[in-house]
This record gives C-alpha cells, sequence and structure tokens, in this order.
C-alpha cells in the first residue's frame, strides 16, 4: 500500500546572503498558504512542421520564483526587510541568496541560487491583519522530490 502523511510542520526553509542567514520555514509564522516554488518557464519547446513532423528543444533555462508568505505579525518580516534595504544598496550584494526548501519525511529538496528580492512585499493595512508575500527571482532552482 501506497501513501503517507504530510505535513507543513516537516518543511525547512532557509536563506543565505549577503547580510543575513536564517529560517523561512515551519516555526517562523508562515502563513496557510507556505511556500510556494514556480519555475519561470517550460522546459521543452515543441516545434511542428508543415508536413506534421514535429521536433522537441530541450531548454537550459532553470529559473523560476520561490515565494514565501507569513502572518502580518511575523517577526521574519522584520528581518527579511532589513535584508533587503541592505542588499539594495550596493548592486555587488543584489542577487547573491541562496534559498533551500525541503520536506524531511519525503526527502523533498529544493535549492535556488542567485536569488534576488522581487520588491518590497504589497502591504493591507485593514479591519483584520492580512499576509505579507515575499517573492524571490531565481537565476537556478533545482528540484528533488522523494517518496513517501
Amino acid at each position: 500500500m501506497q501513501g503517507g502523511t504530510y505535513s507543513f510542520i516537516d518543511v525547512q526553509a532557509s536563506i543565505v546572503g549577503p547580510g543575513g542567514a536564517f529560517q523561512l520555514g515551519y516555526g517562523e509564522a508562515t502563513a496557510e498558504e507556505g511556500i510556494t516554488v514556480a519555475m519561470a518557464n517550460d522546459k521543452n519547446a515543441m516545434t511542428i512542421g508543415s508536413d506534421g513532423s514535429g521536433q522537441h528543444s530541450l531548454r537550459a533555462d532553470n529559473s523560476g520564483q520561490i515565494t514565501v508568505r507569513y502572518l502580518k505579525t511575523a517577526p521574519v518580516n522584520a528581518t527579511l526587510m532589513a535584508l533587503y534595504n541592505a542588499q539594495r544598496i550596493d548592486s555587488r550584494l543584489w542577487g547573491k541568496n541562496i534559498i533551500t526548501v525541503s520536506q524531511s519525511v519525503a526527502g523533498d529538496l529544493v535549492a535556488a541560487t542567485q536569488c534576488a528580492f522581487k520588491k518590497v512585499p504589497d502591504l493591507t493595512y485593514a479591519t483584520e491583519a492580512d499576509t505579507v508575500e515575499w517573492v524571490f527571482d531565481c537565476v537556478r532552482i533545482d528540484e528533488m522530490l522523494g517518496t513517501y
């Protein structure tokens, strides 16, 4: 019988870059929506000729985005803002972050390099507190999915 149990409790994430190194995953007041890893482009391009024959092109692109979401009250928001502010003052510091995400039970592993803050997150001040989304553009994302 196949199967297993997933829990965000088993998700570890971290960022290392000029000006700081700290945890991003479970235990950091992560919002319900958690962490998203998304590739920027398709890996394949298929071209079909006028006679119906075709070809595939394997693209070398491994770029993408990692989005981490926190409760508005999460202390990590201030830490990420301080890191953003430290890195934006000097282009030699920009785009040098490494982000890792893992899920220990299955053995999933994501390693992203040359990561830069996309922008300062949008903030909403309303009757109820919202979440804060930090988006990182990553030049290279390598993923390995484990099994349960």
